[in-house]
């Protein structure tokens, strides 16, 4: 098990509110009935997913954003080399503090921005995840550009964000931070939510082919997260690198 945790080398693409927002709940991350309890339902899902698009065992496999862990963690569990990477400092300490604790093999944490790490390792990587982390930076196009520098031609990109919906306001805003009490309120800007033709748009230009997409939707009754075909409030994307 390799586990670092590297000086910022490049903050230009960050909000300091978000930092610090998320930063006040690091020492919740692994807590499964804590604030971030739909991550840790959503993760079986999207890692099953993922892995049955590109199968994770000896692969090295990059998680942009990944806060606590929790995605990072469970892909080395399948077999990866997964590095995974934030630019909030405390988080780092509990994702690496988890991995110690879990034994967790292959697996390693550096606080660095997406950015800094493509200039640094370029087509380096044959997965690399970025989820629910576009909203929450200013320019989301960056990253969806890092993402491309940072995996191999033929390697996969997966991201997971919020739709830009009426319905997305309704259920991920009101419906999550205010009445169900699923999220912290104020964990989401309607205005930062990205259309997924937004989404496909800049991976295109990105030259990421965009190959599957997946809607994920909750039942509050079961209190339980499925996968779908409805993106009206969250959902993903997995995409292919071009080939040169």
């Amino acid at each position: 098990m390799s586990i670092s945790i590297s000086p910022v080398t490049d903050t230009t693409n960050v909000d300091p509110a978000e930092l610090a927002k998320f930063s006040d709940l690091a020492h919740r991350w692994w807590d499964t009935e804590s604030e971030f309890r739909p991550l840790h339902q959503i993760n079986p899902l999207r890692l099953d997913w993922i892995n049955n698009i590109a199968p994770l065992a000896g692969q090295r496999v990059l998680d942009i954003g990944c806060g606590g862990g929790i995605l990072t963690d469970a892909m080395a569990r399948k077999g990866a080399h997964a590095l995974g990477i934030d630019l909030a400092t405390k988080s780092l300490k509990v994702a690496q503090l988890h991995a110690l604790e879990a034994q967790t093999p292959r697996v390693q944490y550096r606080e660095i921005s997406a950015e800094a790490l493509a200039a640094e390792q370029p087509g380096n990587f044959d997965v690399v995840t970025c989820m629910e982390m576009l909203e929450h930076v200013p320019d989301p196009a960056s990253i969806v550009r890092a993402c491309s520098a940072l995996v191999k031609p033929g390697g996969w990109v997966f991201f997971s964000t919020v739709n830009r919906s009426p319905k997305a306001f309704a259920f991920a805003i009101l419906g999550a931070e205010y009445i169900l009490n699923l999220l912290p309120r104020g964990t989401h800007e309607y205005a930062k939510f990205i259309r997924p033709s937004e989404l496909a748009g800049w991976a295109r230009h990105a030259d990421l082919d965009l190959q599957h997409t997946r809607g994920l939707s909750y039942n509050p009754i079961t209190r339980h997260y499925a996968m779908g075909s409805d993106t009206s409030v969250n959902y993903l994307l997995a995409t292919q690198k071009a080939f040169v």
